[in-house]
Order: structure tokens, then C-alpha cells, then sequence
């Protein structure tokens, strides 16, 4: 039988993104490790693994998904029980044999988030947020990525086609979605870097648009990768997926938990800064 599954994880420094690597501990390779302990995995070729989506490092995921054909009736809560609780599984779907998990994805999400009051201390101004929003309606169809990607050694098409990119601010936070059938290697947070640059005026949309030209080589570091997470994959209807609830609420209990203390560090980094805190 083969599954496809969907599952979180929270980028840290313990893993180096999610793709296996030969020496370094990453959520592809932890997954392997635990799914052969549990006894769904015995040769991992034979088994078909596929992660839909890489990550790099500090990237997370609410909704990455991986394939796999066991032999074993696949009972999520009992991979989640050897799982650390920053990565988890949390729905299923029955597939046929040749479903790929990366090739037959019709849409990738991601979003970006960007807390306001440290970008405005940053650029020592507000970004225009009106400026961003042009930029980002400038990327949206297709285009030559090149100088939004990643430049490797591989050969791959830069061409991609970019459906949907909104801005919104909420509260003390910028959002930034994109959806596309693929993206390339850091393409992502290259557009936020670039995006940000416009918002803060030490790029003219014209320059932006100069980006466009592969024939012009630009070299620039992409936005920090903690603000980047892997929200969603779709695919077509006829994938009906299982949502367990037990695994649904392992995830949000874990996500509840990591917000209480978040918040608490983000007062107390808030009340030092004040002369009437003691």
C-alpha cells in the first residue's frame, strides 16, 4: 500500500533543513530513522520514500508531505510516540503506486512573516507597505527566476510561474504568501529580501525590475530564514485526506506550549527596556 502523509516541523539548529544529508542530522533523515524502528521501512528504495518540498535550515513547515509504499497499516500516533514533538505527523491519504509526492503537487504555499517594530528599528523607518505590494504584483506570472534563486551547479529551468503573492499587515507583523506549482532553491526568501529593500527605498521599482534580466548577475543574501515557514501542498481532489486527531492535537498542544514561552520572553525583552521596570 502506499500513503501520503502530511507533517509539520519547527526549523532549529539540531537539524540542517530537511533534506538527508550524508553526515548531518535533518528532518528527512529522522523520519527515515523512525519509520524503519516502527517497522514501516526495511530498504528505504524498495520503499519509495519522497518529500514533496525541501527546506533549508531554520525553515518550518505546518504542511510538508512525504510517500511511502509499507507493507504495515501506517498508525500515525504510533510514529509521533518516537518523534520528537517539533516534528510530527498528522494526516493521511491511500495513493496509487506511481504517485509521486513531489511531481504530482499542484500548488506549494509558503509564507513569510516579518515582525514590524524590528524591521522599522533596522531601516530606522516604516517600510511603505504600498511599495512592497507593487513589487510583489511585479513578480506574480511567469518569469526567469534566475536572480531570485539560488545559482548551483545543477542545470535547472529558472522559468517559473508565480500565481498569487499578497501582503497583509496584522497587528505587529507583515505576512507575505506565495503560491506557485515550484519554486527554486531560496527563490522565496530572496523575493522578501528584495521586497523589503523596495519597502525600505534602497531599491526603485525600476531596479526591481532590472532583476528580471538573467543576463545581469546580482549577488545578495536572502531574508532570514526563521521567518519562512511551508504552510501548504495541494493536490487534486481525488487525494482525500485523513486527519488524525490525536496527531492533530499532539501538534497544537506542542504549537500552544512554544507560544506561552515565546510571549514570555518577548515581555520580558520588552519590560528591560524601560526605566520604570524595577
Amino acid at each position: 500500500m502506499k500513503y501520503l502523509i502530511k507533517f509539520y516541523y519547527i526549523g532549529s539548529d539540531k537539524y540542517y533543513g530537511s533534506q538527508r544529508q550524508v553526515k548531518e542530522p535533518t528532518i528527512e533523515s529522522l523520519l527515515i530513522e523512525v519509520l524503519k524502528k516502527k517497522g514501516y521501512i526495511d530498504d528505504i528504495k524498495n520503499s519509495q520514500f519522497e518529500v514533496a518540498s525541501r527546506t533549508d535550515k531554520l525553515v518550518s513547515a505546518r504542511c510538508n508531505a512525504f510517500s511511502l509504499m509499507t507493507e504495515k497499516k501506517l498508525i500515525l500516533m504510533e510514529i509521533n510516540s518516537a518523534l520528537p514533538k517539533d516534528i510530527g505527523l498528522w494526516a493521511l491519504a491511500k495513493v496509487s503506486n506511481d504517485f509521486s509526492a513531489r511531481r504530482n503537487a499542484i500548488q506549494r504555499q509558503y509564507k513569510y512573516i516579518i515582525y514590524l517594530p524590528y524591521l522599522q528599528s533596522k531601516y530606522h523607518k516604516k517600510p511603505n507597505l504600498k511599495l512592497m505590494k507593487k513589487a510583489c504584483k511585479l513578480l506574480e506570472g511567469e518569469h526567469d527566476f534566475s536572480n531570485f534563486a539560488k545559482r548551483t551547479k545543477e542545470h535547472v529551468n529558472p522559468i517559473r510561474t508565480l500565481n498569487n503573492i499578497t501582503l497583509k499587515k496584522k497587528k505587529d507583523f507583515i505576512i507575505i504568501d506565495f503560491k506557485s506549482r515550484a519554486f527554486l532553491r531560496q527563490q522565496v526568501r530572496r523575493m522578501v529580501a528584495k521586497i523589503l529593500d523596495v519597502g525600505a527605498q534602497r531599491m526603485t521599482l525600476n531596479n526591481f525590475l532590472e532583476l528580471f534580466d538573467s543576463n545581469q548577475f546580482k549577488s545578495y543574501e536572502p531574508a532570514d530564514p526563521r521567518g519562512l515557514i511551508l504552510w501548504d501542498i495541494k493536490y487534486n481532489k481525488n487525494i482525500e485526506f485523513i486527519i488524525d486527531q490525536r496527531s492533530k492535537t499532539r501538534m497544537f498542544d506542542y504549537f500552544q506550549e512554544k507560544e506561552r514561552k515565546s510571549a514570555l520572553k518577548l515581555n520580558l525583552f520588552r519590560s528591560l527596556q524601560h526605566d520604570d521596570f524595577c
